[in-house]
């Protein structure tokens, strides 16, 4: 690692010991661009890496809702607008237990470089709570979202911030805050998203995160003459990532053999029935163990580490944040894996990609290959701008050009500074010179 870049990490280090999860993406990152350090002195001088792995700002709030039996209940709510270089803050809102400052800072560090991969003018933002809507009825999940935006509101706009969302925030959730935005602001804008199609929203948002990430796998496999037909596929996860990346994988004529959810997942030999898991999971709310109630021959098993044991082509883990460590990787491998890509946030720990890449299985790191999402929603802010509604046709064709151009984008940046082949590497360059140009053209500000 460069001298520079080093120090900076170790100061990171001094300075915020208990956020492993950010640390361990500033690390990712930092590693990568020390190339591009030693070509661009002018950055140390500018103390430009201690600004953008420090974000602009952070909003902590406390978030007071009544339970449906009249118990007052508390959570924590986060903002943090990590870098506007390049656009207007952009990024997921995340409802889930494990929600912390750490959490929240490293999905906006890697949000930074994913947005500016997109080619579209967006910076780089992440939020949520530590609250569960798991269990929860739908006035619960209203009062609390409710409560939330009453805060937040005074934060995000169509040319501040623009959020979206995450684990835990899907349709009914972005409805309620939206809903209490336009009210609060008396304004409808988009500030919002990911929102309904009767509200403002995009055709393929849903579809969006998923279906990027098989685009970019496909060009990914191109470059060792392969596809996804005939392929033995595995996805964690099955929540609206997993079920469009098993949908579009199917499509182009793969077979997606497992899938998961936080209790255990199913093998299904004769291919995962997309159809089922999106009646389980998009419109019953159930445990991914019900699909053995239309398809009894598949098997369920309990918990999830086991899922990356079974032999595959190709691996999409698409549930949550360092879910494949170095022994899943290792069993991967050993069964003959020859490509794995990041559906979600980090999900691979930095061991696990070691291994990947010193073992030369394609690998797709989040920031690339989960980039689909925010496009899309990018392409729904102009659509607002433009009081335009585009086909499913047309948005799904401009996913697949800007993913294709992703692709390109980290395989240039990974070949011209030495790294050929090796798409992290290529990923982190390519997202940080566009942010860094723009950061040193202001000043230091």
């Amino acid at each position: 690692m460069n001298s520079y870049a080093e120090s900076v990490l170790n100061n990171l280090r001094k300075r915020y010991p208990h956020e492993p999860e950010y640390l361990q993406a500033a690390t990712e990152i930092l590693e990568s661009l020390s190339a591009v350090i030693e070509k661009h002195p002018e950055y140390e001088k500018a103390g430009l890496l201690e600004r953008f792995v420090e974000p602009e700002r952070m909003v902590t709030f406390r978030v007071s809702w009544v339970d449906d039996s009249g118990k007052v209940r508390v959570n924590t709510g986060y903002r943090v607008q990590f870098n506007s270089a390049i656009g207007p803050y952009k990024g997921g809102l995340r409802f889930h237990p494990t929600v912390n400052a750490s959490v929240i800072k490293f999905l906006g560090l890697e949000q930074i470089l994913k947005n500016s991969l997109t080619g579209l003018p967006i910076g780089g933002a992440k939020g949520g709570s530590d609250f569960d809507p798991k269990g929860k009825s739908d006035a619960e999940v209203m009062r609390f979202c409710q409560a939330f935006m009453s805060e937040l509101f005074r934060h995000i706009g169509p040319d501040t911030d623009v959020p979206a969302g995450d684990i835990g925030v899907g349709a009914r959730e972005i409805g309620y805050m939206y809903g209490y935005y336009k009210k609060l602001v008396n304004a409808n804008e988009c500030a919002f998203t990911g929102r309904g199609i009767s509200y403002g929203g995009s055709l393929v948002r849903k579809e969006a995160t998923g279906y990027g990430l098989v685009y970019f796998t496909r060009e990914m496999l191109k470059t060792k003459g392969e596809k996804f037909k005939d392929k033995k596929v595995v996805i964690s996860g099955s929540g609206n990532v997993a079920i469009y990346a098993n949908e579009k994988a199917t499509q182009m004529g793969a077979k997606v053999i497992a899938m998961s959810d936080s209790d255990g997942y199913i093998y299904d030999k004769d291919g995962v029935d997309v159809e089922i898991i999106k009646k389980i999971k998009e419109v019953e709310r159930k445990r991914i163990s019900e699909y053995l109630k239309y398809r009894p021959d598949a098997k369920y098993i309990q918990g999830c580490n086991g899922i990356w044991t079974i032999p595959c082509d190709i691996a999409l883990p698409c549930a949550t944040q360092n879910e494949l460590d170095a022994g899943s990787a290792s069993a991967l491998i050993k069964n003959g894996c020859i490509a794995v890509a990041e559906g979600a946030n980090m999900p691979c720990t930095l061991e696990a990609v070691k291994l990947f890449l010193d073992f030369g299985v394609l690998f797709a790191p989040a920031k690339a290959a989960n980039a689909g999402g925010v496009a899309t929603s990018a392409l729904e802010m102009a659509q607002a701008s433009q009081r335009m509604f585009w086909s499913f046709d047309r948005v799904d064709k401009e996913l697949d050009n800007i993913m294709v151009n992703i692709f390109k984008q980290c395989a240039d940046a990974a070949q011209e500074y030495g790294f050929p082949g090796n798409y992290v590497v290529g990923a982190n360059i390519a997202g940080f010179v566009k942010v860094a140009d723009a950061m040193m053209a202001y000043g230091i500000v």
